[in-house]
């Protein structure tokens, strides 16, 4: 089961307040330990909301906002994506998140991923051979989840 461990931001993120070495060292060290346990897939920090942009569709058409946005705490920080046997495994390795984080006052939210077995019958065998095609051509092209270019 491939789950996402989602940092909520918080007005220090939106600021643009970056890590500093202590926490950036206690995070590297967590995701050392995600890696060695074989569990991480990728993790990636997140620019603040001033640098983004959000895409509305109404009656099908787009409609650009640009950031910032208000309610930070409604905003996405960062995000660790972990594949485990379990959901209780995964709150376990989320536990161990490390405590530097946000002075202690950290929101994280644990969000499991669709597999292709929990569309049914929708998820014809020529969408699973699409998207198997997909996927071998992004492990090919270096530009899996996570990937740096």
């Amino acid at each position: 089961m491939r789950f996402m461990i989602i940092r909520k931001a918080d007005n220090n993120t939106e600021a643009g307040v970056l890590p500093d070495e202590k926490l950036l060292a206690a995070m590297m060290k967590y995701n050392e330990e995600l890696v060695k346990a074989g569990v991480m897939l990728a993790g990636e920090g997140l620019q603040p909301s001033a640098k983004g942009a959000r895409i509305k569709f109404s009656g099908g058409k787009p409609n650009v906002i640009d950031g910032p946005f208000a309610e930070a705490k409604e905003l996405i920080a960062g995000f660790t994506m972990i594949e485990v046997k379990s959901k209780e495994e995964a709150i376990e390795w989320v536990k161990r998140w490390p405590a530097l984080d946000g002075g202690g006052e950290v929101e994280l939210e644990l969000r499991r991923v669709y597999e292709a077995s929990d569309f049914g019958d929708a998820f014809t065998p020529e969408l699973r051979e699409e998207e198997e095609r997909m996927r071998e051509h992004l492990l090919q092209s270096g530009k899996q989840l996570g990937a740096k270019p």
